[in-house]
């Protein structure tokens, strides 16, 4: 593979990391293509200059959030591809990025030897990350939406820079419209009876993401 020098220093850890997932997610059945197909492709999307939060890292922290969370879940290969395609149709001034983004899921897998059930459940997970909010015996639906909120719960500094890269992404929004439209992204998200579904999230996560939040919305309204 032909050298890059925008590669992400974890590309071949993130590469190994997907070969594994298709791996698990395949049902032994008859030869398989390369489980690397298509990570290429997912990295390469990841990486696209307009993003300044929904990047390559975030797809790392969101996988190594499910690593935390994996005992609740019911199906662990499916929530982490549906991590790998939550957001790899990303375009800040579109609103129908997670539609795409299932429907890359539904054309890739297949192609991967992935079972149709599977592949089903890998875009249905996808498709939850437009409200976040699982229902109450979607144990799959809640890992993957509580990994992808996790960054609601970092330090004040993560946090920070975190709220800085959204605005970066929306950069073209002036700043009185993505003042209002951010303050009710995050009203919305205090409104949640609970933002966190696992007994983890809601143990660790849920009080500093709240913290977080309200401090965001504070500022937003000076």
């Amino acid at each position: 593979m032909a050298a890059d020098r925008h590669r992400h220093p974890a590309h071949e850890d993130l590469e190994k990391r997907w070969a594994a997932t298709v791996q698990a997610a395949r049902d032994g059945g008859g030869p398989d293509p390369s489980p690397y197909a298509h990570a290429e492709n997912l990295l390469a999307r990841w990486a696209e200059p307009q993003r300044r939060y929904h990047t390559t890292d975030h797809l790392l922290a969101v996988l190594d959030h499910i690593d935390v969370l994996e005992e609740y879940a019911e199906d662990p290969a499916a929530v982490r591809l549906a991590a790998w395609f939550h957001d790899a149709v990303y375009l800040p001034d579109r609103s129908e990025n997670e539609e795409r983004s299932a429907r890359l899921a539904e054309r890739a897998l297949p192609e991967l030897g992935v079972p149709q059930s599977r592949t089903d459940e890998v875009a249905r997970l996808v498709r939850l990350t437009v409200t976040h909010d699982p229902a109450a015996d979607d144990r799959d639906g809640q890992v993957l939406c509580d990994a992808d909120l996790a960054v609601l719960a970092s330090s004040p500094p993560a946090y920070a820079a975190y709220a800085a890269a959204v605005r970066e992404e929306y950069a073209f929004v002036p700043d009185e419209a993505f003042r209002e439209g951010r303050a009710a992204v995050l009203r919305q998200l205090l409104e949640l009876p609970r933002l966190f579904r696992t007994p983890y999230g809601e143990r660790e996560w849920e009080e500093r993401a709240r913290r977080n939040i309200a401090g965001e919305l504070d500022l937003l309204s000076v």
